[in-house]
């Protein structure tokens, strides 16, 4: 009788052979789950980041403490963290001065005007540079490039004269004309990038469907350009509300004076620096750059959502 062998033993599955069992299966990864390693890459990463922000937020913080501090306590050698105890003689001081409010005229007025001109002026002129094929468009784009490279404090005297002899100084036009020169070639610049995202075969549709190419710029290409020209917008604005040293050389009488240029009134060298005064100006002129911020922030969220939608 012959005896029959039994068939063979399947090694056993584990790490010594490296085997794995028949029938099981691994489980697989969870979604989301992330390594040590890398949760810890993300705890530094946002620590770090709190710190700069805590940093950046640090002199914001200051001038409001300071605005609020009495004379006594800013003069203290031990700086006071907070305002315990302080007052708001400084913004009242501050908001009673007319001069603050000619200074604030002034610089309202100033920046209206630049920022409607350079969204102008650099939205038709992105357009012609974007979707336009001319003579010297190289050489136009070049030149914008190369106006932005020359030093601002190289230009003083010319544009000191030039306003002089135009019978533009200490005036609303001088300075916008001079805000206007520094700020279209970056906004040129800026608005053409934003123009050459846009393709242009929806201008070209838009042709077909009966419209003027003018009509299809101002109808296709126009909304779609919502946040470069917010973006520009802003630009200018901040160009032409902070600057100080322009205005400086071309504003040179007391009544006409930018908000920069009033600030400066609280400090001298025969009068002690109202610390409390230049910093309650300081947070007065910075609302309506918070304002501007929170405005345009809904409305650029709100534009970006409906043009991907249409």
């Amino acid at each position: 009788m012959t005896t029959v062998a039994p068939p063979p033993t399947p090694p056993a599955a584990g790490p010594a052979t490296g085997v794995r069992a028949p029938g099981l299966r691994t489980a697989p990864p969870r979604l989301g789950a992330r390594r040590p390693g890398r949760r810890g890459l993300s705890v530094v990463a946002n620590a770090v980041a709190v710190v700069f922000g805590l940093a950046w937020l640090f002199p914001v913080y200051w001038m409001l403490n300071t605005a609020f501090l009495t004379d006594r306590q800013i003069q203290q050698r031990v700086p006071v963290l907070f305002p315990v105890g302080g007052t708001g003689s400084h913004f009242a001081q501050v908001l009673s001065s007319p001069a603050f409010w000619s200074a604030m005229r002034m610089s309202l007025a100033i920046a209206l005007v630049v920022v409607l001109g350079a969204m102008v002026f650099g939205f038709f002129a992105s357009l012609a540079l974007s979707r336009f094929r001319f003579r010297g468009r190289t050489q136009l784009i070049v030149a914008v490039l190369v106006v932005q490279m020359i030093p601002a404090e190289a230009l003083f005297i010319s544009q000191y004269r030039m306003l002089d002899g135009w019978g533009l100084l200490n005036s609303v036009a001088g300075m916008s004309l001079l805000y206007l020169g520094a700020s279209i070639p970056f906004t040129i610049w800026m608005l053409k990038g934003f123009v050459d995202g846009v393709p242009v075969e929806l201008e070209e549709a838009a042709m077909l469907d009966g419209c003027s190419r003018m009509g299809a710029f101002l109808r296709i290409t126009f909304p779609l350009l919502g946040s470069g020209l917010v973006a520009s917008s802003i630009f200018a604005f901040l160009a032409s509300w902070n600057e100080y040293t322009l205005a400086l050389v071309a504003l040179t009488s007391d009544d006409s004076r930018t908000l920069p240029l009033w600030l400066t009134s609280f400090s001298g060298q025969n009068q002690v620096t109202d610390w409390g005064a230049i910093m309650a100006g300081s947070t007065l002129m910075a609302v309506p750059v918070v304002i501007l911020f929170m405005t345009v922030q809904k409305r650029m969220a709100s534009g970006l959502t409906a043009g991907a939608v249409k």
